[in-house]
């Protein structure tokens, strides 16, 4: 289901569990308001912030022009 609907494709299957890339995830920054995976997921509280990769809303919109304006800078 969250597959799919992420705008960054951060997505995929691992071995047992889906899984997202920390280098493609932009918590949906620069497309939605709030992480989309989170809210079609249809298991609560299944995709949770990972501790390790805490980034700055700053942090995010500079990735989200890495992955989808890298060609403009």
């Amino acid at each position: 289901m969250c597959e799919p609907e992420c705008p960054n494709q951060a997505i995929t299957m691992g071995a047992e569990i889906y899984e997202i890339d920390p280098e493609h995830c932009t918590e949906c920054v620069g497309h939605y308001e709030k992480p989309t995976c989170q809210s079609v997921c249809p298991i609560p509280n299944t995709i949770i912030l990972d501790p390790n990769h805490k980034e700055t809303e700053e942090q995010l919109w500079d990735k989200f022009v890495l992955l989808h304006h890298a060609d403009k800078i």
